[in-house]
């Protein structure tokens, strides 16, 4: 039986340190989407977040990851928003707990724009070891690895 219920999905991040958290968002996206945009932070806009690896790496991580998969594109994203502002042929977007903010400004610029509001779908976080969710930020601090245990 196919799950599939839109056909065209968003999703973005800055995806460093590709984590079991963002393997969880993405793969929630995957099961939605009948075609997934994969919006990944610039260089100059992910930067904003500190000492990250490159886009080129990020991106290359996704595709790596999701090689078996032919049912999306990866584009650069230059501010939160991506292309889903002014691309009317998005039905939902996948969003994270701390991102669904963003998604709700989305949707007031799209309907501000005439165009229909995006479904939106919260994927909650995944916890490391230490009940605190799994983030890029902690694995750069060393204080957890990719799959949420703890570094010693």
């Amino acid at each position: 039986m196919d799950s599939r219920k839109y056909n065209k999905v968003a999703v973005g991040g800055t995806f460093d340190k590709f984590h079991d958290g963002h393997k969880k968002l993405l793969s929630t996206a995957f099961e939605i989407a009948e075609n997934l945009e994969i919006g990944v932070t610039s260089d100059e806009f992910g930067g904003l977040k500190g000492d990250i690896d490159s886009c080129e790496i990020r991106m290359g991580n996704l595709k790596s990851f999701f090689k078996d998969r032919s049912n999306f594109i990866i584009v650069p994203l230059d501010d939160p928003y991506g292309t889903t502002i002014y691309d009317g042929s998005f039905d939902a977007i996948v969003v994270s707990e701390e991102t669904e903010p963003t998604a709700i400004e989305i949707n007031e610029i799209r309907i501000s724009k005439g165009m229909n509001p995006l479904d939106i779908v919260v994927v909650s976080f995944v916890l490391a070891y230490d009940g605190i969710p799994i983030s890029s930020t902690r694995i750069r601090r060393g204080e957890i690895n990719k799959n949420g245990e703890i570094v010693y």
